[in-house]
């Protein structure tokens, strides 16, 4: 049984912005919301959590999970005591619905790294990708595993030779530093937000992905695909 969740937080607050600056802090939040430790692992469904920022000001989470969240502790810090609900839903049958050839819009934000040295005696380490030619193609090389193909654009709505064939934008680059528990060094994490449409191409894979997550920092808040009519 999977559940996708929507809580709105209400950014005048000082819970809210505390909440909202630290990754690390908001996804003990999010973790909080169960009585039961939930798995944290890639072999199978996961806790999954995103923020989403609207054309109108508004910022709300999305969670994905195996069991039902309590967010009482966010409404009462971060939301609206008096009137503020969560909205939960059974996520099983959208999943089981999925088809080869349905298509969708889609967003996911994700953490788009790869590995790297500057010479050859050095050994190789996680850097980000910073333009937007690797962030899309970051996603791209990612699409057949995970279940999907991003529809392309026809060859007279392209605006640029290079770069421009997808139906995928790349927007919301932030760089976050935050400390650790337990850790002296900060964490530097830098997301993307994609928006795009896809075609199914693979629905167990796709299934997969919007149970499991995409890439890396997943516990920060990236990883989480959602889907909507196209």
């Amino acid at each position: 049984m999977m559940h996708l969740t929507r809580f709105r937080f209400n950014t005048a607050r000082v819970g809210a912005r505390r909440l909202l600056s630290s990754p690390q802090t908001l996804h003990a939040a999010v973790m909080s919301s169960f009585a039961e430790i939930l798995p944290a692992g890639d072999d199978g469904p996961r806790v999954l959590w995103r923020i989403d920022r609207t054309s109108r000001a508004e910022t709300y989470l999305y969670v994905v999970s195996p069991a039902k969240p309590d967010l009482t502790h966010l409404v009462e810090q971060a939301g609206w005591p008096e009137t503020g609900r969560w909205q939960t839903y059974d996520y099983e049958p959208f999943l089981s619905r999925l088809n080869v050839g349905d298509r969708w819009a889609f967003r996911l934000t994700a953490n788009p790294v790869h590995t790297a040295r500057r010479t050859d005696q050095e050994p190789t380490k996680l850097t980000a990708h910073v333009g937007a030619y690797h962030q899309l193609r970051w996603l791209l090389q990612r699409q057949e595993n995970a279940g999907f193909k991003v529809v392309e654009k026809p060859s007279e709505r392209r605006l640029l030779p290079e770069g421009d064939q997808h139906e995928l934008i790349v927007s919301d680059r932030r760089q976050l530093a935050f400390k650790k528990t337990g850790q002296r060094q900060p964490v530097t994490l830098v997301t993307v937000t994609y928006d795009g449409r896809l075609e199914v191409t693979d629905p167990d894979a796709l299934r997969r992905t919007l149970t499991r997550g995409l890439g890396r920092a997943k516990a920060y808040g990236c990883g989480l695909m959602t889907l909507a009519g196209a």
